[in-house]
């Protein structure tokens, strides 16, 4: 069901327009926006990374690794899912990866930043429904057999609203999909370019989720094999630079690329075998609703 954010009411209207109250939301770059004063305004991101991030996710070792563990998880936990919203879908590249894996569901992405979703709509099939939204307040009640949220929470500075609407917009058993950036003594430069709140520790994550009234299914760390190397280079970097590239840890040597992809198709494989990895720079949580 959709949810009329002006006057709260539920209804399965094929348009936005609520037939209740007749408010609809108004439009940005041609997509319906539901939190338009935080379109450009929001602290949580920097709008002008999304064409670097457009034109180097497709070869960056981290973002295919991440791409083919959410993969594994959606096939070994919602297989039989049958309509997918990722909330904070920048560029597209998850929600496009996903839709390829299991065509013939329905798509949905959203994003705080409408200029995100130009990019998006580049990548993902015809008939995906795009909107600008916020996700403290998402108009969406018992709405999606699965929702995905990867590398978004940390952004957002109360998480624990965001999870209890992302728990109003799941049906009954539908599932949740989750990546943060794991261990807040890895903070570091970074970490305040890319606009995070916080790094998660497995332990508070998972009681924030219950909280919300989901049943956590699993939860494995990753990038755990490269975590030494992850660290002393964002060490050097902290204690050697004034100024930060935010876009450097992305942009590396083929050599280099490849060599780190193999080890995180190695982690990978030990992930699939059963092996929960006990730390590592991001951890994966997959839940239901309940």
């Amino acid at each position: 069901m959709k949810r009329c954010l002006y006057c709260q009411a539920n209804h399965d209207a094929e348009s936005w327009e609520c037939p209740h109250c007749n408010n609809a939301p108004v439009t940005l770059q041609g997509k319906p926006s539901f939190a338009p004063d935080l379109a450009k305004q929001c602290s949580g991101f920097r709008p002008e990374y999304f064409a670097t991030l457009a034109s180097l996710e497709q070869q960056n070792f981290w973002f295919t690794a991440r791409n083919r563990l959410i993969l594994w998880a959606i096939e070994k936990h919602f297989v039989d899912f049958d309509s997918c919203l990722e909330i904070g879908c920048g560029t597209g590249f998850v929600l496009s990866g996903i839709a390829q894996s299991f065509p013939g569901r329905r798509y949905a992405g959203s994003e705080v930043y409408s200029e995100g979703l130009s990019f998006a709509e580049k990548r993902l099939p015809r008939g995906t429904s795009l909107f600008q939204m916020d996700a403290r307040k998402m108009p969406f009640d018992a709405e999606w057999s699965l929702i995905a949220a990867c590398d978004v929470l940390e952004h957002i500075d109360d998480d624990e609203g965001a999870l209890r609407e992302i728990h109003r917009s799941l049906r009954p058993g539908g599932g949740l999909l989750l990546t943060v950036p794991q261990h807040q003594w890895m903070w570091s430069k970074q970490d305040d370019h890319a606009c995070h709140v916080r790094r998660y520790s497995r332990e508070s994550l998972l009681v924030k989720m219950q909280n919300a009234g989901f049943e956590i299914l699993g939860a494995t760390s990753f990038v755990s094999l490269l975590l030494p190397a992850m660290w002393l280079s964002r060490r050097v970097q902290t204690q050697t630079t004034t100024t930060l590239d935010p876009m450097r840890e992305l942009r590396l040597a083929c050599w280099l690329n490849t060599s780190l992809g193999y080890v995180m198709s190695v982690e990978r494989q030990l992930i699939q075998w059963g092996v929960n990895m006990p730390v590592g720079g991001s951890l994966l949580v997959f839940a239901r609703k309940i």
